[in-house]
């Protein structure tokens, strides 16, 4: 949508100024002048035709430029944004990876404490046992 309307203006302008331009031939075509002055009035009006296609064109590498430049600081933005998130979600990374390296050790702990209570149950059964 942008686009068609950007092409709509450029094709506008384009248009004005070749209006202009043939508009000022026939009017200076059909002036009473002499050629000298023809030739003056032509130049003058090309001059300013000129002038006037360079300040489009200043005004066209303006709006790029700010459009450029309005992209980067999007970019900018987003990037530093997803780094944000990025980090976020590392750091909860850690953390779960932490608790789970705890739990982990708490677990073997309680296994640990688990095959000693075994243990000493099998080895009291086996002297019970060896005692009747």
């Amino acid at each position: 949508m942008e686009n068609n309307k950007g092409n709509l203006a450029k094709g506008l302008v384009i248009g004005f100024i070749a209006g202009s331009i043939v508009g000022a031939i026939i009017a200076l075509l059909y002036a009473p002048k002499s050629g000298k002055e023809l030739r003056a009035d032509i130049k003058s009006k090309g001059e300013d035709l000129l002038g006037e296609a360079e300040q489009y064109l200043a005004r066209a590498r303006e709006k790029a430029t700010d459009i450029i430049n309005e992209g980067k600081a999007r970019s900018e933005k987003l990037i530093a944004q997803a780094q944000q998130k990025a980090e976020t979600i590392l750091k909860d990374a850690e953390q779960i990876l932490s608790a789970a390296k705890e739990k982990a050790g708490q677990v073997s702990e309680e296994a640990g404490k688990l095959k000693s209570a075994v243990k000493a149950g099998i080895e009291t059964y086996k002297s019970e046992r060896g005692k009747s």
